[in-house]
């Protein structure tokens, strides 16, 4: 854990587009979210809940304000820096996976681990892939998976390289109930084991509850927090 906060934003504006298409998304975000932590982002569609978490996870470069991830400034650091810092510090997952279709499951999770020059990458993505549920799935490419077991893919990439802080955007949004549930459990159970930070966007408050705050957004703002603490958190719920 680091010695501070986790994520820590102050005065974050954010526009996107050109000219006369440009949108002011973020408005002056004030955000701090403690080490170990488990934070449920809500709010409407266009709200701009999921660019403030692409700030968080360093995808996204503000216009003025100070993002703070783990303890370094992110505003000074190059693309090629900010790359790095990502693969070394955040795992993110998507809702669409974003698993790259000519690989296999082995070898869309060793990428992140390749890309630093982990020469045991295809051991530690072998290892996260079991801890997922997928040690048959190995050699398997995205095609031939359903769903829920390319979404569990994009868990174990997003672990593999033991982050600091675990960022999910709509993560069961492509994905049945019962499925969801499954990956729901997988992220909160890595996430108490690893003693990880988890910042969440979903549009369930039932999930967004799970966490220890639930942040609501609206029009760039924070609109207001619940602090949930909520028991469910600590239930096994579904099965792996």
């Amino acid at each position: 854990m680091t010695n501070g906060p986790a994520i820590a934003l102050k005065d974050v504006h954010l526009s996107l587009g050109e000219g006369a298409g440009r949108v002011h998304i973020l408005k002056g975000i004030d955000l701090t979210i403690e080490d170990g932590t488990a934070v449920g982002l809500v709010g409407p569609s266009g709200s701009g809940k999921s660019t403030l978490l692409m700030v968080m996870a360093g995808l996204e470069r503000s216009d003025s304000g100070q993002v703070q991830v783990a303890g370094s400034e992110l505003s000074p650091l190059s693309e090629d820096e900010l790359a790095r810092f990502r693969g070394q510090t955040v795992g993110i997952i998507f809702q669409s996976f974003h698993l790259v279709p000519n690989m296999t499951a082995l070898e869309n999770v060793a990428v992140p681990l390749e890309l630093s020059g982990d020469a045991a990458a295809f051991d530690k993505a072998r290892q996260e892939l079991e801890s997922v549920g997928l040690g048959h799935r190995l050699h398997h490419y995205p095609a031939q998976m359903s769903g829920g077991e390319q979404q569990r893919v994009a868990v174990a990439r997003a672990l593999v390289v033991h982050p600091k802080i675990l960022i999910a955007d709509e993560p069961t949004g492509n994905l049945d109930d019962d499925t969801g549930t499954q990956i729901v459990e997988l992220m909160f159970k890595a996430q108490r084991e690893r003693q990880m930070t988890l910042v969440l966007v979903t549009h369930d408050p039932a999930l967004a509850q799970r966490c220890d705050r639930m942040i609501r957004v609206r029009s760039g703002e924070i609109e207001e927090e619940d602090k949930t603490a909520s028991p469910a958190r600590e239930t096994a719920g579904a099965p792996l």
